[in-house]
């Protein structure tokens, strides 16, 4: 099942808050700042959204959700009261799989490693479903229709993020590796499932095709389930010598180099369209086998 979302891993998208202070949907959102009436009358500023905020309670068919799409659910102005009864509607809706992706990582930490949080989280979701199924303790916790992920676009975030997220309580845990800006080592790191994908947009920064490659390899060796979103705005075009970096028209030398020959990746801008998913000649769509379990439904 889908809303119509072209985002490649979820069914759906379920936006009880919007904005952030820099994410993919704010150069869209801010040209409609200031138009009265407007969903987006406020630019991207973060805003609570009330009244999206029980409409998986009305959903009947399994689904996978992916959480604030347009946001960051733990961004500082977030209230704590109002991530819980985000939390609670998950709680109170199982039949669903709810991914949540954030780049807020100690906050995200904090929270759920919170007893008062998750007792809030239970005394919410009591008052949604009429009853009293969830009694406050460990027993339930985490939930486990939670897939919990951070941002990791480079060695330095993942060094930043990843441990936070290991020492957050998760059903499971995974990486969003885009725009995927540099080489990652997960150095046999305990992570359930690895989007990788390279950037899009007017701005868009090149992926070296090995850096992609190198994370799927360390994937299929850990046993770890591999997504290939996209190559984004720029495509494999060739090899290149030289180690600088060198610009002619719309291709680029992108380095440094992770060959014994010392060649860079020569990477053409073609647009998202056209440069496509596919790695190596197939398409890695992978999910972490516990969805499968859960019966919820594919994409």
């Amino acid at each position: 099942m889908s809303d119509g979302t072209s985002i490649e891993w979820t069914n759906t998208t379920w936006n009880p808050v919007t904005g952030c202070d820099n994410c993919y949907a704010l150069t869209l959102a801010e040209r409609f700042r200031g138009t009265p009436g407007h969903y987006f009358q406020h630019g991207f500023d973060v805003q609570l959204r009330p009244n999206k905020l029980t409409a998986p309670l009305g959903w009947r068919k399994p689904r996978r959700v992916f959480v604030n799409s347009m946001s960051d659910l733990f961004h500082t102005e977030v209230p704590d009261d109002y991530i819980a009864r985000v939390f609670a509607v998950i709680a109170a809706t199982p039949q669903h799989t709810y991914q949540l992706l954030t780049k807020r990582h100690a906050r995200m930490r904090a929270l759920l490693n919170s007893p008062v949080f998750r007792d809030l989280v239970a005394v919410y979701r009591d008052e949604y479903v009429g009853n009293t199924a969830i009694t406050p303790g460990w027993d339930w916790w985490p939930l486990r229709n939670v897939w919990l992920g951070v941002s990791v676009e480079d060695q330095k975030r993942a060094d930043l993020r990843i441990p936070a997220l290991l020492d957050t309580p998760a059903a499971v845990r995974f990486l969003s590796c885009e725009p995927l800006l540099g080489p990652v080592d997960l150095d046999g790191l305990s992570i359930d499932w690895v989007i990788a994908g390279g950037e899009s947009g007017r701005d868009a920064r090149p992926m070296h095709p090995d850096w992609v490659r190198t994370l799927r390899d360390q994937c299929a060796a850990a046993g770890v389930p591999f997504f290939f979103k996209q190559w984004g705005a720029w495509t494999p075009a060739g090899r290149g010598i030289g180690m600088a970096q060198h610009n002619v028209g719309r291709e680029v030398l992108v380095g440094p180099p992770l060959d014994d020959m010392g060649h860079r990746q020569v990477m053409r801008r073609v647009g998202k369209g056209k440069a496509g998913r596919e790695l190596d000649g197939r398409t890695w769509d992978e999910f972490p086998q516990l969805l499968a379990e859960a019966g919820v439904a594919g994409g």
